[in-house]
């Protein structure tokens, strides 16, 4: 368990990928702060399972695109574990529709949660990791974010943009041993996806190499890989864990 004692904060960890880094993370000793905007059930069951395996968590409710809720998550997190090692950029949502149908508050919203979410928490971590000198930081963006996808402009956008902001932050960090990468997942089953149509998802079954469609503990796997020391000569890079799908 070389993660033991280091304290993670993983944003948007009630359910799907978030969740899986979460438990993933606790299980290599990793305390959690399992964050949730809107859906305390879902955060809850997450802590659960948790300390089922005999982790330790913490529940905090904030609103990533708002920074009083950010300033209020990480005021709670060094209230209860003192310190800060790691931060995983999850919580994202999806308003898809063509260009021409798009309202402007969907692509205002897609940005608010997806991309400005991720500068104000990695803003608000910073001061503690570059005081103490260590630290990392795993954005999950999407291999949408580099090849675009019909009806989800927002959200490509979002996501491209998280890879240009991780590679920026890489930059600025570096010199205080702070390491930021992304992840980038393809077709990955969740609440988010399991609602595509059967014809959509053996479309897009198609087009994935290794012929299946991920599951989040794919992803959970390499984030818990990057924030190890096992990783402590990578930064700045994006990571596509898509059975091949953006290849």
């Amino acid at each position: 368990m070389v993660l033991k004692d280091s304290v993670a904060i993983v944003t948007g960890s009630g359910r799907g990928i978030g969740r899986a880094i979460a438990l993933e993370l606790a299980a290599a000793g990793v305390k959690v702060v399992v964050n949730y905007a809107g859906r305390s059930n879902k955060a809850e069951e997450t802590l659960a399972l948790i300390k089922e395996t005999g982790g330790i968590g913490l529940v905090v409710q904030a609103d990533v695109s708002q920074a009083a809720d950010v300033d209020r998550l990480l005021k709670t997190t060094l209230e209860h574990f003192g310190k800060i090692d790691i931060l995983v950029n999850n919580a994202g949502i999806t308003r898809d529709s063509l260009l021409l149908r798009m309202k402007e508050a969907d692509w205002d919203s897609v940005m608010a949660t997806n991309l400005k979410g991720t500068y104000l928490c990695t803003k608000a971590v910073s001061k503690g990791m570059l005081k103490q000198r260590s630290g990392v930081i795993v954005n999950i963006s999407s291999v949408v974010g580099l090849s675009g996808n019909a009806g989800q402009a927002n959200y490509a956008a979002a996501k491209a943009g998280l890879i240009g902001f991780t590679k920026s932050i890489a930059k600025e960090f570096a010199s205080r041993g702070i390491r930021v990468n992304a992840v980038a997942p393809g077709y990955i089953f969740t609440d988010m996806t399991e609602t595509l149509p059967e014809g959509t998802q053996n479309e897009v079954l198609r087009g994935i190499p290794l012929g299946r469609i991920g599951n989040p503990g794919d992803v959970a796997k390499v984030v818990r890989f990057l924030v190890s020391p096992e990783a402590s000569y990578i930064t700045g890079q994006t990571l596509c864990v898509d059975g091949g799908m953006e290849m």
